[in-house]
C-alpha cells in the first residue's frame, strides 16, 4: 500500500512581509467588463454574473516560467484584480462585503482558449480550458484598496494587449462577493479573480507577460522556450 501522500497548501506573497496568504478555493467571474463580453459574443446589458472555478494549487508566483500547457495551441492572457478573501459566509449582504476581504492583487486566468471554444460548441464545461496546470498567475497582495478608477493593463514582450479600468467592471466588487456567496459559503483563504478586459489573445512559447492595476505590485510571468 503507498503511504499517505504529502500535501501542501498552496500561497500567495503578501507585500512587506515573509508571511504568505494560504490558497483556500480560486473562484473566477465571467465577462465582467462590458468590451470583454461583447468580444467574446456577449451581451453585457443581459447578463446576470457568472461563476467558475480553478484549484487552488493553480496559483503560481510573479516570476516565474510557465512550461507551456499540454493539450492546447492557443494559450490566451486575462489580466485581473484578484480579490483574497480574509473571511467568509452564506448570503453576505452588500454592504458587509468588503469587510471580508484581506488583500488584493494582479492575477492572470490563463485559458486553454481552443479548448474551451470546443467546451461551448458542445456544452460541455469549462474545467479543462480553465482550470490546468498554474492556470492561476497571482502578484503580491496589499491590503490597501486599489482606486476605483484604477488602470488595469497587461503586455506582452512589452506592448500592450489589454488596457482598461476597474471602473469599467459591470459588477462591483461588493457585488460579486454578494453574488457568489449566495451559491457557495466564503471562506478565509478563497481567492475571486473579478474579470478582465478587452484585449485577450494568445501568448507563445518564449513570451513575457506583465499584468499591472494602479496601486498594486505587478504580476510578471514567462512561458517557457
Amino acid at each position: 500500500m503507498l503511504p499517505l501522500p504529502t500535501v501542501h497548501m498552496p500561497s500567495i506573497a503578501i507585500t512587506g512581509t515573509d508571511a504568505r496568504f494560504p490558497v483556500r478555493r480560486i473562484f473566477c467571474v465571467g465577462r465582467n467588463y462590458a468590451d470583454h463580453a461583447r468580444e467574446m459574443g456577449g451581451d453585457p446589458t443581459r447578463e446576470a454574473p457568472f461563476f467558475f472555478t480553478k484549484p487552488g494549487d493553480a496559483v503560481i508566483d510573479s516570476g516565474s516560467v510557465l512550461p507551456f500547457p499540454n493539450r492546447t495551441a492557443e494559450l490566451h492572457h486575462e489580466v485581473e484584480l484578484v480579490l483574497a478573501l480574509g473571511a467568509g459566509g452564506s448570503a453576505i449582504a452588500i454592504e458587509d462585503a468588503a469587510s471580508k476581504i484581506f488583500g488584493y492583487g494582479v492575477g492572470i486566468d490563463l485559458t486553454r482558449r481552443d479548448l474551451q471554444a470546443e467546451a461551448k460548441k458542445a456544452g460541455r464545461p469549462w474545467d479543462m480550458a480553465k482550470g490546468f496546470d498554474r492556470s492561476a498567475p497571482v502578484g503580491p497582495l496589499v491590503t490597501t484598496r486599489p482606486d476605483a478608477a484604477a488602470e488595469i493593463a497587461l503586455s506582452v514582450d512589452g506592448a500592450v494587449r489589454q488596457r482598461g479600468s476597474l471602473s469599467d467592471m459591470i459588477w462591483t466588487i461588493e457585488e460579486i462577493i454578494a453574488s457568489l456567496s449566495t451559491y457557495v459559503t466564503l471562506a478565509g483563504g478563497d481567492l475571486i479573480f473579478t474579470g478582465t478586459p478587452a484585449g485577450v489573445g494568445p501568448v507563445a512559447r518564449g513570451e513575457g507577460m506583465r499584468g499591472t492595476i494602479a496601486g498594486l505590485p505587478p504580476i510578471e510571468i514567462r512561458v517557457a522556450d
